[in-house]
């Protein structure tokens, strides 16, 4: 998605996505849905929906209260009803990027974004018979101290067998509120049978992952862009610009978007200062301009991003920004397709309203939205690669950067 915050999102490129990783937070929360938002405007283009009137004639709305307040056989509160409308006239606009959030949806909303939840700290993911696996507990989190170990498998949570579970309904069990408990049975080594009940808590993971790969090539993973990863990447581009690095993997993966801003600056690293990043548009009107910043530490260094159906937004403009200035050759399937920008307006009770602003464009023009952006070099993972662990688009990254 592409935010721009009213206070805070700055370009919400969040997509709508179906996480195909094998390894699973546990502490996973609600899917990822669109992009970030700009919160001040930079621009005073009028919008296209000028032509409505200043207020709504709410007479016919009432006449349904009345109706539903004399006739409904069930129980009403004026809250639900409340927010009930403001729902509707978000959902009125048939743009499914727009939407209000209520005080506690929003809460929700944010903490996704920064990779936020409660739970236990572990991932998940399967063997190979198909049994739910722990593929790491998260050292200093509840599974950790709790004693769970990688390779534990998981046999029952809060008494229901996990026997044909998939990872995201088992991520759903085991997931909940801070303060709650949830109750593990595992064998281990598969001969032990051992039980843990952890309680769960916040947690927030770092949204950027690296690692030097062999062959002196570094990886940088960035989940999410969200309020650490500008912080986060600029770390891993010293330690690359210390290691000499040959090349750059950039996984963008599953990545559905975040903050524009922090698109922005991670495609910095690259791309000397000034070199077009994207325009936003509305209608045919460019309003605004996104350029590199400078410090562009990374710039020349071979670089090979991978991307996939579940990379959307902030992810998508990294890789445009980054292939259409030169600076990088794009591996993988053809990404998700969000090329609009959503503006977070922040209320006083705590509610937002994510509202599409703009529609943001490539620097070689294109507007990617409902698109996608094709690889230059198309490779998939089947499904028994999948099973076995064999990541065939990271190898084939390594192969186009050890013949660089």
């Amino acid at each position: 998605m592409s935010l721009k915050p009213k206070v805070g999102w700055r370009g919400l490129l969040l997509g709508i996505l179906g996480v195909v990783l094998l390894a699973v937070v546990f502490m996973l929360g609600l899917n990822f849905g669109d992009g970030r938002l700009h919160v001040n405007l930079p621009w005073t283009t009028k919008s296209v929906a000028g032509n409505l009137p200043n207020s709504l004639n709410y007479a016919t709305v009432n006449q349904i209260y009345q109706s539903l307040k004399e006739n409904y056989d069930g129980q009403l509160t004026e809250s639900q009803l409340l927010d009930g409308l403001k729902h509707g006239l978000a959902t009125a606009t048939k743009d499914p990027y727009t939407v209000y959030f209520t005080p506690q949806e929003a809460k929700d909303f944010n903490n996704q974004l920064n990779n936020s939840f409660s739970g236990i700290g572990a991932q998940l993911g399967q063997d190979s018979d198909g049994n739910l696996e722990v593929i790491a507990p998260i050292d200093g989190l509840p599974a950790a101290k709790a004693g769970i170990k990688a390779q534990d498998l998981i046999a029952t949570i809060n008494g229901t067998s996990t026997s044909g579970m998939s990872v995201d309904d088992a991520v759903n069990r085991i997931r909940g509120p801070k303060g709650t408990k949830v109750t593990l049975q595992v064998v281990r080594d598969k001969a032990q049978a051992l039980s843990f009940t952890i309680t769960r808590d916040d947690i927030t993971l770092p949204s950027v992952k690296t690692k030097i790969l062999p062959g002196n090539i570094g990886y940088i993973q960035i989940t999410t862009f969200a309020d650490d990863t500008v912080g986060l990447a600029q770390k891993a581009a010293d330690q690359f610009k210390q290691a000499n690095v040959k090349g750059i993997v950039l996984d963008l993966r599953d990545d559905p978007g975040g903050l524009l801003d922090a698109a922005v600056h991670v495609s910095s690293l690259w791309l000397p200062q000034g070199q077009k990043i994207l325009d936003e548009k509305r209608g045919t009107t460019v309003v605004d301009t996104n350029s590199a910043l400078g410090g562009d530490e990374l710039h020349g260094i071979p670089t090979a991003i991978l991307i996939n159906g579940g990379s959307a937004s902030a992810s998508e403009i990294t890789a445009g920004a980054l292939h259409d200035n030169h600076a990088a050759y794009l591996i993988g399937q053809k990404s998700y397709g969000k090329g609009v920008v959503q503006q977070l307006i922040n209320f006083g009770d705590g509610s937002q309203l994510k509202v599409t602003i703009a529609s943001w464009y490539r620097p070689d023009g294109q507007n990617i939205n409902h698109r996608g952006i094709t690889p230059d070099q198309t490779v998939k993972i089947s499904d028994a690669d999948a099973k076995a662990g064999n990541d065939t688009q990271l190898q084939a990254a390594e192969t186009y950067l050890a013949n660089k």
